[in-house]
């Protein structure tokens, strides 16, 4: 059975009225970048990076999954091989579109953390600065994303899936963060036909065997029906 692997970034989310990076106006273009996701920016303002994330944790508990998600979610359930989501985004729309098992690189909003002792727990919807860790009590929770400088998570698991894939999707993601960046090239060398879905180009545009650009919200769903349609 034929097994896909599917990387996804901010694009997939843009139409749900997630922001990326690189949108004007919304909550990214407000703060730098170093000073709310790095762990020095929360070690010079906490306060900030707090409201910050309360401010996206709000944001993305309104948010709607989309066709695209959805989309995902209707090829993992009738691909008669296993189908992967890897996810680059810190909102849980594809566990809401129905997605089952998907990987979260980057953590999720959902999370806090102790920056001490390394618990997990739910995050309140408004987290403060200096909240107690559950299991040991020391006030350093923080966010569970991974920010800038920071290994992302489960990478071990996704190198693996990707050794094994027949088909590699990047669907709405900029090409520029590594290590994800650079899955195309671990797919390649497993064998795997490679596509990208995006708006516009990404930066590794020039590694993929296929390419569809527009919204996400027109050409996941239309690559989807292709795939299933083929069996």
């Amino acid at each position: 059975m034929e097994k896909i692997v599917i990387l996804t970034g901010a694009g997939i989310s843009a139409e749900s009225g997630l922001g990326t990076f690189r949108d004007e106006g919304g909550l990214w273009s407000r703060h730098p970048i170093e000073d709310v996701a790095t762990p020095e920016g929360f070690a010079r303002d906490p306060a900030l990076v707090q409201g910050f994330y309360n401010a996206r944790r709000v944001q993305a508990a309104r948010a709607q999954p989309n066709a695209a998600h959805r989309a995902l979610a209707r090829l993992q359930r009738n691909w008669p091989g296993e189908v992967v989501i890897v996810t680059q985004n810190v909102d849980s729309l594809h566990e809401a579109g129905g997605a089952q098992g998907v990987i979260h690189m980057h953590g999720t909003l959902a999370g806090a953390l102790c920056a001490a002792c390394g618990h997990r727990w739910p995050a309140p919807d408004e987290m403060a600065v200096g909240e107690p860790c559950p299991a040991c009590t020391r006030p350093t929770a923080r966010p569970d994303v991974v920010w800038f400088g920071e290994m992302p998570y489960h990478m071990d698991e996704i190198y693996d899936h990707l050794a094994g894939a027949s088909i590699f999707a990047a669907i709405g993601t900029s090409g520029q963060v590594y290590p994800a960046a650079a899955f195309v090239h671990e797919a390649i060398a497993a064998g795997a036909r490679t596509v990208e879905l995006n708006l516009e180009p990404s930066a590794g545009v020039s590694s993929f065997d296929e390419t569809v650009f527009g919204p996400a919200t027109q050409v996941v769903p239309a690559w989807v029906d292709g795939l299933l349609g083929q069996r």
